[in-house]
């Protein structure tokens, strides 16, 4: 079984920054230019970039697009976007720009029918559902709209889609207190697409647990950033 350590880059205002459970006044890391930084994670052997645009997500801002177009064709490595992405068209437009899988969260839940379309015209392989939870529930819409689908349920519901699920716990996001081994339990139990977990993970013991439960991989940002983890120590928990 493959288990891939993915680096996180979260676009805010045209900067490099991490978070606390996705509050946008809780900045716990802010870095300029994060076109090296994106090269630094492809130069220390990342095999992946999580490029996430906040401001797409939060507000449905265009303002970072140049910077995400520049990110992407800057690397060599795959790159999996997400922030905002809400249309077929705006999907299609990074996919044919390079990326190499889209995430859609708000609009799996609001507009399955853009999943619909995105099945039959690139396959499961190129999409990520993100399935963002709080207190067990899927939020939307930049955290702030919590629905009434338990993320287990969405990721049974959404596999047929996608062949890689996001696993975002917004309680322990940012946070740097570990990762919630239950939730991820039931969420990789309860589908059998690829899940990536991300939030909360602090430790090279967290993506060992995170590892043994089945998951398909992480994705570590404020641990990384902050120095909590060392990248090229986390790439060798990494299986191909």
């Amino acid at each position: 079984m493959s288990f891939l350590v993915i680096p996180a880059l979260d676009l805010k205002e045209g900067r490099c920054v991490q978070l606390i459970g996705g509050d946008p006044g809780k900045k716990l890391v802010e870095l300029e230019n994060p076109v090296e930084i994106a090269l630094r994670w492809q130069a220390l052997g990342a095999g992946r970039l999580h490029l996430i645009d906040l401001d797409a997500a939060i507000e449905g801002s265009t303002a970072n697009r140049r910077l995400v177009e520049e990110i992407i064709s800057a690397l060599s490595i795959p790159v999996q976007l997400g922030g905002g992405i809400r249309s077929f068209a705006e999907a299609r437009h990074f996919l044919e720009l390079g990326a190499a899988k889209v995430i859609l969260g708000t609009a799996a839940l609001e507009q399955p029918e853009i999943l619909e379309r995105l099945l039959e015209e690139y396959g499961r392989e190129r999409v990520i559902v993100a399935i963002d939870a709080k207190d067990g529930y899927v939020v939307v819409r930049g955290w702030r709209r919590r629905t009434r689908l338990r993320a287990g349920e969405a990721a049974r519901k959404f596999a047929r889609y996608a062949s890689e699920l996001l696993f975002t716990n917004v309680n322990v996001e940012g946070r740097m207190r570990g990762v919630d081994l239950s939730a991820v339990r039931q969420v990789v139990s309860a589908t059998s697409a690829r899940v990536i977990v991300s939030g909360g993970i602090t430790s090279l013991e967290d993506i060992k647990k995170v590892r043994e439960l089945g998951a398909f991989g992480v994705v570590i940002g404020s641990a990384l950033y902050t120095g909590r983890i060392d990248f090229r120590k986390a790439l060798e928990l990494q299986v191909w």
